[in-house]
């Protein structure tokens, strides 16, 4: 499994630029993410590292249960691109917001959200021993200042409304991650589905959407930032 993780010809480059590219060409607007043309390449640059180091590990430590390069980079960049340029808080404020992503596993999203952010206050939590070596590792290698916090801990150990943004991704049901999302956090949860229907939670009303497909494989995605209602 380990070989076929590898991208052709070795470089990331050509299927991370693939990945961006359509996701721009889809209506999603990239260009806050990066200031300048030589941040973009950074920030791409430690994406690619990033994928060599989920190679590395899950040749030793079940990471990813991605099939190839290409299922690889979608699943571990799509969603998180996503979230970088749609989330409303950070088209309005970009700095000092407190995060939350519950159930990391190997990163994705929330690994990959601090990358694209670093002025994120992010909290990466994830109770499977490994999982957490993996997260502190990849920070610790790819990040030189302040990166996120590692909890090796369940969500439900957590106190409520800490954190202004919730997400998470396949560690709970839809409406069971709303819910818990909604305790811990005061301002906005993201939901991201595949085929599942929106749930639903009184209080709650959806305000931000974005319907997406992960551009080298074509899964469809929808992505539902919920807040509190006024």
């Amino acid at each position: 499994m380990a070989g076929k993780l590898h991208p052709p010809g070795g470089a990331w480059q050509p299927l991370i630029e693939a990945c961006v590219v359509g996701l721009a060409a889809g209506g999603l607007d990239l260009g806050a993410l990066w200031a300048s043309a030589a941040a973009r390449k950074a920030s791409l640059g430690r994406l690619a590292r990033l994928l060599d180091l989920v190679v590395t590990w899950n040749a030793r430590v079940d990471l990813t249960a991605a099939r190839d390069a290409r299922e690889l980079v979608d699943l571990y960049l799509a969603d998180a691109l996503v979230l970088a340029a749609a989330d409303p808080g950070l088209e309005a404020e970009p700095g000092g917001q407190r995060w939350i992503d519950v159930g990391s596993g190997a990163g994705a999203p929330g690994l990959v959200l601090q990358l694209l952010r670093p002025e994120l206050d992010l909290t990466l939590v994830e109770p499977r021993a490994k999982r957490v070596a993996f997260l502190r590792s990849a920070l610790g290698t790819l990040l030189s200042s302040r990166t996120a916090l590692v909890l090796d801990r369940r969500s439900d150990a957590l106190p409520e409304q800490t954190h202004d943004v919730a997400v998470s991704r396949a560690t709970f049901g839809p409406s069971e991650w709303l819910a818990e999302g909604a305790r811990l956090s005061r301002g906005r949860v993201w939901v991201l589905l595949a085929r599942a229907e929106p749930p639903t939670l009184p209080g709650w009303h959806v305000v931000r959407e974005v319907d997406y497909s992960w551009p080298l494989t074509g899964v469809r995605r929808h992505a539902l930032a919920f807040g509190r209602a006024p």
